[in-house]
């Protein structure tokens, strides 16, 4: 009845508050209980206890602040249900048991409020905390895919539960998904953590995902006890610990070949300012003349040295900008041609797609190519056809820019090909043994991997993979 009374109330009013219609309809569930009791004999009758339920979902459905105005109205109707019985003597008179009922009345009212009271504090301790918890989240998720390592999360089947981008990237960009079987984004990996949980042993090999692809080396830590729970997998780049190693020996050897640099270039300017007198000297006999040019030829190779030394200790953070890397190789080639005075034939170049952008320091890559250039042209010229072949484009694997510098020479041994980037290695006698050490330097202050590959028939292949241009390949 009360609710078809305050429907009706409701529908006139059209669009009354939350609020205003909880209390519309408590108020008329009271009064229409209280006016079933009286029809139906009375507090004899036992309906008066059904105003407590409709007080104490009032008090709930208000928040409790109404909950003492319901008490109230309720017990003044039962109150006055029994002043009219006493004067009427239509029934009898049950004041004890009419106090006794709103006592109740107001005790359930006092309880639900104290109880709605801190079940909405509970409400909005819960709110802020599931807040603050999905801020973490967001915050735990940026730091997973921004940070260098690859992280991935296996469940105790096997099953990819997180993977971030550097993981992903690392692992070659397989299609696996979260959900998806580790098996199907690195069997290798897969069989890895098969063997740790196993041994549990953690002095895992280091794999490469691709054939092209960077060396890892895995690290599992368990997320539960023994094999019931998951597996949280760290990817590390072993390249990246060498290369903090290898910078770190190399930044004290630098310092160090500077400073000896400096120390030498005095004397052997007093040795090449001497020699220049020696060789105005009428009366120089044809030894004499070949002892001098001994001298100019050895020092200007120490001079340039030298010169090499303190160019290298003195380099800056490069200036990237990004180019077109067919049109920028075509210039390249052309100041070859110029400088060299070879033909423009002996350079080949095939740069697919044309199109292909990438980010480097335009100088330092300059001197980067040039040294590798003329490393080819010297080892090309111990045959009778000179040829140097200039590939470029994208690894598949990788979705990055790469240059292949390819010449026709006889190539490099196994065992001299592992040297060949460390300082002052040569296997020329006229060489200084700085040319692909500086290209190597300059190399890796524009994040671009070098990598010698040896040619299957003969001939030497120097890479170079811009591992900084990816996104900008993925846009071209």
């Amino acid at each position: 009845m009360g609710l078809v009374l305050a429907s009706g109330i409701f529908w006139y009013w059209r669009s009354p508050e939350v609020e205003q219609q909880a209390h519309m309809m408590i108020f008329i569930d009271i009064l229409a209980i209280a006016l079933l009791m009286h029809a139906s004999g009375g507090l004899e009758s036992g309906l008066g206890m059904l105003i407590a339920i409709s007080i104490t979902g009032g008090a709930v459905m208000t928040g409790g602040r109404a909950a003492l105005l319901f008490a109230s109205l309720a017990s003044l109707l039962v109150i006055a249900e029994q002043i009219y019985a006493e004067f009427t003597g239509s029934f009898p008179a049950l004041f004890t048991q009419a106090g006794f009922l709103g006592a109740v009345f107001f005790a359930l009212a006092l309880l639900t409020h104290v109880l709605s009271k801190r079940a909405r504090e509970s409400e909005e301790l819960a709110h802020h905390r599931a807040h603050d918890l999905e801020n973490m989240a967001r915050l735990n998720d940026y730091v997973i895919q921004h940070m260098q390592t690859g992280v991935l999360v296996i469940d105790d089947q096997g099953k990819i539960l997180l993977m971030n981008e550097p993981a992903w990237r690392l692992l070659g960009m397989p299609d696996a998904q979260p959900g998806n079987s580790l098996g199907a984004a690195s069997p290798e990996l897969a069989e890895m953590l098969v063997e740790w949980k196993r041994t549990r042993r953690c002095d895992c090999p280091p794999f490469r995902a691709i054939p092209r692809g960077k060396e890892l080396r895995p690290r599992f830590n368990a997320l539960g006890r023994g094999n019931l729970g998951g597996v949280l997998v760290f990817l590390e780049d072993t390249s990246r610990v060498l290369l903090e190693a290898q910078h770190l020996k190399l930044a004290s050897l630098g310092r160090l070949t500077a400073s000896i640099a400096h120390e030498i270039r005095n004397p052997l300017g007093a040795i090449s300012h001497a020699n220049q007198l020696f060789s105005e000297s009428p009366n120089l006999d044809k030894a004499d003349q070949r002892l001098i040019e001994i001298i100019k030829v050895n020092s200007g190779r120490v001079n340039q040295v030298i010169e090499n030394v303190l160019q290298l200790s003195r380099h800056k953070p490069g200036e990237w900008a990004k180019f077109n890397l067919h049109s920028w190789f075509e210039e390249i080639i052309a100041e070859l041609v110029r400088n060299q005075g070879f033909g423009s034939d002996i350079f080949s170049l095939q740069i697919e797609p044309q199109e292909t952008q990438i980010q480097a320091d335009p100088e330092q890559l300059r001197q980067i190519v040039t040294n590798l250039c003329n490393n080819a042209l010297q080892h090309s010229q111990e045959r009778v056809a000179l040829k140097v072949t200039i590939v470029g484009g994208r690894v598949p694997e990788l979705d990055t820019p790469f240059v292949d510098i390819i010449d026709n020479g006889p190539g490099i041994p196994p065992d001299v090909a592992k040297q060949i980037f460390e300082p002052f290695y040569t296997t020329h006698n006229s060489g200084t043994g700085l040319g692909l050490y500086i290209a190597r330097e300059l190399s890796e202050n524009n994040q671009i991997r070098l990598e010698y590959i040896p040619g299957p028939t003969g001939g030497s292949c120097f890479r170079l993979i811009f591992d900084n241009s990816a996104e900008e390949v993925t846009q071209a």
